[in-house]
């Protein structure tokens, strides 16, 4: 850019170049993403004040971070807010900037590459255009209610305006981002161009500028006055289904304001401000954003990989192997996938053509991951493998005489990683001449879908090796959980409390419907006896065994789930099982409109955190913010709780031990509390480390 003037800033940069455009550029110091944190936004703020006192011929707005736009608002900021009062003083002056930025008397665009996210967006939307690269990066969205909030700089009103009540709403109260080709469609940008012609699509807008966008007229009609009243409630029942308004409060925020305002007038800005302040503080935000940094920890454990690392291995073709050997393709690996015969090894190729042209949508993206993962039933790939993963069933001999074969053949170097359930690490390596080489990486089921991976190690496994371990998850856009070798880790020992409880309800002749009702409106994405079926009955079953066994506790009478397993019904895999599935879903038996029983809540859940202050105390992972993390992403525990021990900690620890003392009395001394649970400190719901 010749002829220019510039100012920098912390950090914004202004630019005039010789034909009047002013580029301001984003580029937050220290940050690999841009976030609009006060001090960025106050910046901005004298940044337009000194635009409207000499405008220019139009206002370009980029990043000059090469991830993407801008993210969103400073997260962390939300932590310190105490009061609504608080909460209003932060957002109502980001607001009037991007009013500011709105009245601006010049054109202004938005060159947006990668991401626009939450208060990215709602900038975006301030302007008068924008232009986005077209490839697969661009991701535009406004993801506040996974928070517990909505969008607080206008997002609620501007996002309506410009594309209409129902497509904001969705982008609103899903919080999922959308890809470019439906950012066009919506009207969310202008253009989409090729990532060298960003610039001068901007330029163009600025000196041919067409008529500003609008919402489709259909779109517009739905906001009159007599007729949001019927969309209001079309859009409650909607959001009901999947969050009941008592545990996620954003979802219904985002409609009243709607159905108050019709996204106009400046009342809609301040009643935006002042409902985001209000929900700041809500339990379900504070919970929400400590999930939130509870990711961000997970993400920040992963480290580099050694770019050397480039082949995975997988032996055992099943469900677990092959959807892992898939996914380790996906993301960029070679593979080699494993297994006694060529007819077990194809069906697992089938599924992993069918993710892969799921997820990558571009069809020579589909090719090349297709390209990279191949059969290998003789097991040439074991030798030049960095990784090898082994998937095969949960037998102790087994997974022993195949590392004798394995070991002698693979790398010095390479690591050999098990994704056993439940078998602790060091019987698994008693033969192995490198011990310190073996690694547990635990996926979950469906492996596509399931964030979390324990990174599990003994005392032998070498540190190096762990943290290898860890960086290959991130790699493969995983969440790791370092954890201690124990019976069933983290996520399956806490399980087995909750599931066995469920049995020893259906004993008593709860049915078993009611069983789930019970734990969905806790939270639960699912109830006991429908994740049994998800699990497969035959695996929750085995694991369980093991589990118990390890730990020294007589398991609940499971008679009827070896009579569905002998039967061959494991559950959705096989069709039938506690429930018989259809199209993915369990057809639940009607039941009359019982209440659940008094005790049956703590019963499910209680035993579920009692295992979790056992699995603390023996130091299974290394603090109470990793336990919840694991239980959070392992389970899908309710998020709006903020994990189990965050729970407990909100409900009170004294609270809890004299009920879980009550419930032993009544049903047995599987409900005596842990001895480790003094370990339990206070701790705020929003305190998880960064």
């Amino acid at each position: 850019m010749n002829d220019r003037t510039a100012r920098d800033g912390f950090a914004w940069k202004l630019e005039r170049d010789a034909s009047g455009i002013a580029w301001l550029t984003i580029d937050k110091p220290g940050t690999s993403a841009n976030v609009l944190s006060r001090e960025v936004l106050m910046e901005l703020d004298g940044i337009l004040g000194e635009l409207e006192t000499s405008p220019p011929r139009g206002v370009v707005i980029r990043s000059g971070k090469p991830s993407g736009f801008v993210a969103g608002a400073d997260i962390k900021e939300f932590t310190g807010l105490r009061t609504a009062a608080e909460a209003y003083d932060l957002i109502r002056p980001g607001q009037r900037v991007f009013d500011r930025l709105e009245a601006l008397p010049c054109p202004t665009v938005a060159a947006i590459h990668g991401f626009a996210l939450g208060g990215g967006l709602e900038l975006a939307l301030a302007c008068r255009y924008r232009v986005g690269v077209n490839d697969e990066k661009l991701s535009l969205g406004l993801p506040e209610v996974q928070l517990g909030i909505h969008p607080g700089f206008g997002g609620t009103v501007r996002s309506v305006r410009l594309i209409g009540v129902r497509p904001a709403m969705q982008l609103m109260l899903t919080g999922r981002p959308v890809r470019a080709d439906k950012a066009l469609a919506l009207g969310l940008v202008d253009r989409l161009v090729p990532a060298g012609e960003l610039e001068a699509a901007a330029r163009a807008l600025i000196e041919n500028p067409p008529p500003p966008k609008q919402a489709p007229f259909f779109e517009r009609m739905l906001g009159w006055g007599p007729v949001r009243p019927i969309v209001r409630s079309m859009l409650e029942k909607q959001v009901a289904g999947r969050a009941p308004r008592e545990h996620y409060p954003a979802p219904y925020a985002i409609i009243d304001l709607w159905a108050r305002y019709g996204a106009q007038g400046a009342e809609a800005f301040d009643a935006e401000a002042r409902s985001i302040a209000e929900l700041f503080c809500t339990p379900t935000s504070r919970n929400l954003v400590r999930v939130f940094l509870l990711q961000d920890r997970l993400k920040s454990l992963g480290g580099k990989l050694d770019p050397a690392v480039r082949h995975v291995h997988v032996v055992g073709a099943g469900v677990m192997g092959g959807d892992i050997a898939a996914w380790c393709a996906l993301r960029g690996f070679t593979v080699t996938l494993q297994d006694r015969s060529a007819e077990i090894v194809e069906p697992a190729l089938a599924r992993a053509r069918e993710l892969f042209e799921k997820r990558a949508r571009d069809p020579a993206k589909v090719a090349e991951a297709r390209e990279r993962l191949r059969g290998d039933v003789a097991g040439d790939g074991v030798a030049q493998a960095d990784v090898v993963i082994e998937a095969i069933f949960e037998d102790l001999d087994a997974k022993r005489a195949l590392y004798a074969q394995l070991e002698p053949r693979m790398k010095p170097t390479a690591i050999l990683a098990t994704n056993t359930s439940s078998i602790m690490l060091e019987p698994l390596a008693a033969d192995l001449a490198r011990p310190e080489r073996l690694v547990g990486l635990h996926f979950f089921n469906p492996v596509p879908q399931m964030p979390l991976v324990e990174v599990v190690s003994s005392g032998r496994t070498d540190p190096e090796v762990v943290r290898t371990a860890l960086a290959f998850t991130r790699r493969i856009d995983k969440l790791p959980v370092p954890c201690r070798s124990a019976p069933g880790f983290v996520v399956n020992r806490v399980l087995m409390p909750y599931l066995h409880e469920a049995m020893y309800a259906a004993q008593e002749g709860v049915p078993l419907s009611v069983i789930d009702r019970a734990a969905v409106r806790f939270g639960m994405p699912m109830g006991p006896i429908e994740l049994a079926d998800v699990v497969g009955l035959d695996v929750a079953g085995h694991v369980g065994r093991i589990i118990a066994q390890e730990l020294g506790r007589s398991p609940p009478d499971l008679a009827r789930l070896q009579e569905l397993v002998s039967a061959k019904k494991l559950g959705r895999k096989s069709g039938e099982g506690f429930y018989v599935w259809k199209d993915g879903k369990p057809q639940k038996p009607p039941v009359p409109a019982l209440e659940v029983p008094p005790d049956l809540t703590d019963r499910l859940l209680l035993p579920l955190v009692n295992e979790c202050v056992a699995c603390l105390r023996e130091r299974v992972v290394e603090d109470a913010d990793l336990l919840d993390a694991a239980v959070i992403f392992g389970t899908g525990f309710a998020p709006f709780r903020g994990g189990p021990l965050a729970y407990a900690r909100s409900r009170g620890v004294a609270e809890i031990t004299a009920r879980l003392t009550e419930l032993a009395r009544r049903y047995g001394s599987r409900f005596e509390p842990d001895e480790g649970w003094s370990l339990l400190e206070p701790q705020t719901a929003s305190s998880a480390k960064p």
